[in-house]
This record gives C-alpha cells, sequence and structure tokens, in this order.
C-alpha cells in the first residue's frame, strides 16, 4: 500500500465512486454495544476483537486487501465491520482534503480514496492514527458498498460481515400462523417454517399455497442478508392501493438457509400477525415503518 498527497482524479478512464453510497454503514452517536457482558475485547462502549478468518476486498476486479489478521468493531450495535492492518492494504490510498471523520469512541480518521484496477473510490478509505482505542491504531476500514466485492475465506459476503454471535435457526412448526392487513387476511398456515436469528423477532415463513399470492405484487425492492441471500420483496394491492414492501422471499438462500427457499414471509413490524389465535405485539426494529428493507 502507498498512502499518495491530494491529487486529482484521475483521469485514465477508470471509473470514479462517490464517497457516499447508499447502505453504507453509519455509526450512531450512541454506539451502544447489544452484547451486555459481552466477550473480551469491549473498549468503553465499543467492542474490537480480533478475527479468524482470511479477509478480501476487491474493486473493478483488483485486490484491495488481504488479511488474514482483520479486527471485528461494532460501530453499530447490529453488525460488526472490518478494520485492517495498514500492511494487508494492497491498493494505493490517496489523501483528500475533505473533512476528516469523528467518533466519539474511536477518535479521528483521516479520510482517504481507494486506487485500485483503474478505479478511485472516493473517500472509501479512513485510516485511524491515533485512535484512543489501542488495537485501531493505524489501522484501515473500507466502507463496504464502495467495494466491488467482499469475501470470507473463499465464500463471497454481502451487505456486511457476518456477526459470530449470530445465530440462525429454521424450525418446522405446526403452529396456526395468520397474516392481516386491516383485517383483511394474507395468510393462513399451519406448517410455517419459524425463523429465529440472533436480535430479531421470529420469522414465519409460509408456502405460497397458504398465502393471497393473488394480492401480492412483485416489489423492484431487492435485498440482501449475509446468512440468507438475496431476496425478492413483494408489495400488497388491497382496496385499489399499494401497501409497498410486506412481504419477502428467498428463491435461492444461502445453503445454511436452504429450509425458507421459495417461502413468503411478512414484516411482523407492519402488519397484525397471529399465532394459535394469538395476536402478536408488533415488533420494534430498524425494519418498522419508515425504516430500510433488508
Amino acid at each position: 500500500m502507498k498512502i499518495i498527497s491530494s491529487q486529482p482524479a484521475a483521469a485514465n478512464g477508470g471509473s470514479t465512486i462517490g464517497r457516499v453510497r447508499a447502505g453504507d454503514p453509519r455509526p450512531k452517536a450512541s454506539e451502544r454495544s447489544t452484547n451486555r457482558g459481552g466477550p473480551p475485547g469491549r473498549r468503553g462502549a465499543v467492542r474490537v476483537e480480533h478475527g479468524t478468518k482470511r479477509v478480501r476486498a476487491y474493486l473493478a476486479g483488483a485486490l484491495v486487501v488481504d488479511s488474514i489478521a482483520p479486527l471485528l468493531v461494532w460501530e453499530v450495535p447490529y453488525y460488526p465491520t472490518y478494520y485492517f492492518p495498514q500492511s494487508d492494504v494492497l491498493a494505493d490510498l490517496v489523501a483528500e482534503d475533505g473533512p476528516d471523520l469523528h467518533s466519539p469512541s474511536r477518535g479521528d480518521a483521516k479520510t482517504l480514496s481507494v486506487l485500485a484496477g483503474g478505479s478511485r473510490a472516493l473517500g472509501a478509505a479512513a485510516r485511524y492514527e491515533d485512535s484512543p482505542i489501542d488495537e485501531l491504531r493505524g489501522t484501515v476500514r473500507f466502507q463496504w458498498d464502495a467495494m466491488e466485492a467482499w469475501f470470507e475465506e473463499d465464500e463471497q459476503v454481502y451487505t456486511h460481515p457476518r456477526d459470530p454471535y449470530t445465530r440462525v435457526d429454521i424450525l418446522a412448526s405446526s403452529r396456526r400462523v395468520r397474516v392481516l392487513l386491516d383485517g383483511l387476511l394474507l395468510a393462513d398456515s399451519t406448517s410455517p417454517r419459524l425463523l429465529f436469528e440472533t436480535g430479531l423477532p421470529t420469522r414465519y415463513y409460509l408456502p405460497r399455497t397458504h398465502v393471497r399470492m393473488d394480492l401480492l405484487e412483485r416489489s423492484p425492492t431487492v435485498t440482501h442478508c449475509p446468512y440468507k441471500g438475496r431476496a425478492e420483496t413483494w408489495s400488497v394491492r388491497a382496496d385499489e392501493a399499494l401497501h409497498e414492501d410486506l412481504a419477502w422471499s428467498y428463491p435461492a438462500p444461502l445453503p445454511e438457509s436452504q429450509k425458507v427457499a421459495g417461502l413468503i414471509a411478512f414484516y411482523d413490524e407492519k402488519l397484525d400477525v397471529e399465532v394459535d389465535g394469538v395476536l402478536q405485539e408488533r415488533p420494534r426494529t430498524k425494519f418498522g415503518p419508515s425504516q430500510e428493507a433488508a
């Protein structure tokens, strides 16, 4: 890796990637940990742990970082972010005139652009030179969506790093699950698959034959989960109104989530769900009304 002083964007025909990208992980002001009394490695309000996986990131087909010693840093409660030793960064990093980053817990970071494969990702990296957290000093953090692809070992990973403390269990059930939108029955099943994922409410995946598919319309929204894969999203058309992004399905989930392939799940946050005749309280999560689906 080379650190290059500020310079204008490359004029060699390489693409330019903006610094702000939809879906970039953004630290919350509170930076609270979700793991009360959690594993070793916590530093104040931020958990820091040494990873054991080989992690690589690519830009325009070129290798940007290749590390067997990444750090897992919980900037937000939901998932970790990778920080890398500077010696594991293979791409050139260019100092920009943009503002530095500041975190009350992690300190100040210098914003850098990434040059790789003839492309320039503006402000896609940050280097923490004088962090109050010892482990972060001299490390480099890359914006996830600014990279073309990420790999943990030889398997591609989407959306964000996998959290080592997240578990996904999928169990067959005979509970009766009914889903309603303002009293309109959307689904009624006695053979759901229940998906239990750490930190999220139970999700009920239902056979399509038990869902009013005549009321569902495919949405252009596509989401990704690092544990389940790529999801299609569905809206509900009822009484001439379109209720957007109320359900989703994984047509070809990752191997560990094959049990939900093709099944339909609904956002409990936005609908009424009855389980064995008992109306469930709507959970409050980041996927609730006016939040981004995932």
